[in-house]
């Protein structure tokens, strides 16, 4: 574990300083098309990574409530840290994943690129090129203060998408459901359901039972589109009422299968 700065001099603890840069830079991306945060609101964050997120919601928000799920160990540890010293108190850690039924998973730990650590590593498998279109797409759509990376010519990517997925580890970790973790923790509502957890976002979404689809406001999700993940995810949604449901790709992304889906109740 370490520390970094980010733009605004926050200091964060992290396991790799570029990473936590770039996840700061995405925030801004989740508040597009009606997605807000509020004074007092209950978010999920599934697949809260370091944490990121739930740091800058609760500098901008009073009394929120944000629900961080991190299911890998070294992940969760230092999410842990920056949640106790830079959250004043508003985020809650889950050391466990949220899937469809509860159970135990195995997961693929990337110590060299945390973020992308998944239970369904056979999302980047199934095209050998998409990680690497992945990176590239991060190359161009750098932080301000990574700027340098647009420097790096493409032909590099390959041999950095190489060396990113190396060392990989599998770890087993407890996986929950949105439904059980609202039973347990007394939550009336979920005012943001926000969901970046590397292909499993539609077991996710499976894990809300019918009595419970009511109670989520909003939801922001990272969609890989594969065997029709992102038409079976909009189904489900205008299914329990979303109203107005936006998708669109980050810039940088188009030559992948990744896509943000955002929905409201309109």
């Amino acid at each position: 574990m370490r520390t970094t700065n980010l733009s605004d001099g926050t200091k964060v603890y992290c396991l790799k300083a570029p990473e936590a840069k770039m996840l700061d830079h995405h925030v801004e991306g989740y508040f597009q098309h009606g997605i807000t945060i509020s004074d007092n609101d209950i978010i999920f964050d599934v697949g809260a990574n370091i944490g990121i997120f739930g740091v800058r919601a609760t500098q901008r928000h009073n009394d929120v409530k944000i629900y961080c799920f991190e299911p890998i160990p070294d992940i969760a540890e230092v999410l842990q840290q920056n949640a106790n010293e830079l959250s004043k108190g508003g985020m809650i850690v889950k050391k466990c994943g949220l899937s469809d039924n509860a159970g135990e998973a195995e997961f693929t730990y990337f110590p060299n690129t945390p973020a992308l650590s998944t239970s369904l590593p056979d999302d980047w498998e199934h095209n050998p090129k998409a990680f690497e279109n992945a990176v590239k797409g991060t190359m161009k759509n750098p932080p301000k203060e990574m700027r340098w990376m647009r420097l790096i010519p493409s032909f590099a990517a390959p041999l950095i998408a190489k060396h990113l997925l190396k060392g990989k580890k599998q770890v087993h970790c407890e996986l929950k459901t949105v439904s059980s973790i609202m039973a347990e923790e007394n939550v009336d509502r979920i005012d943001l359901l926000k969901v970046d957890c590397e292909g499993a976002e539609l077991k996710v979404l499976q894990g809300i039972s019918d009595k419970d689809w009511p109670k989520i406001k909003s939801a922001v999700i990272e969609v890989h589109d594969l065997e029709g993940r992102l038409e079976t995810i909009r189904g489900l949604l205008e299914k329990n009422g979303f109203g107005s449901i936006h998708v669109e790709r980050e810039q940088g992304l188009e030559d992948t299968k990744m896509y943000n889906l955002y929905a409201t109740r309109a």
